[in-house]
């Protein structure tokens, strides 16, 4: 083994130990990949100031609620269309939120109109 594969394969102790670092929760007794909520694999990233995600996510639930209720799980059922009324709300004010900013810049790009033409 020459010189240079040793200089390659060297890490500092600090990368050593942070190699296997991971963000998720960790994971004892050979558990699965939960997070202490239950949800698999839901990041937010922003997700609730998107409001195509938004959209997607109210309809998501809507239908998780529709499904228990075919199951006759009214607890459940109940619990999904909560979650369903708390995305509608939320899409509500994203968009009210849009048609602001909307006709704000309408606002300013008329008056920019207007001043250019005096």
């Amino acid at each position: 083994m020459s010189l240079n594969n040793r200089r390659r394969n060297f890490r500092s102790r600090s990368q050593k130990n942070n190699f296997r670092r991971r963000s998720g929760p960790i994971i004892t007794n050979n558990a699965t990949s939960v997070t202490s909520n239950g949800n698999v694999n839901f990041k937010r990233n922003g997700s609730t100031n998107n409001l195509h995600a938004v959209e997607k996510a109210m309809q998501k639930f809507q239908q998780l609620a529709k499904d228990a209720q075919s199951n006759g799980d009214p607890v459940l059922a109940q619990n999904y269309f909560q979650h369903a009324d708390h995305y509608l709300r939320r899409f509500n004010e994203l968009s009210q939120k849009r048609e602001v900013n909307e006709d704000q810049s309408q606002n300013s790009n008329n008056k920019e109109r207007a001043s250019t033409s005096n």
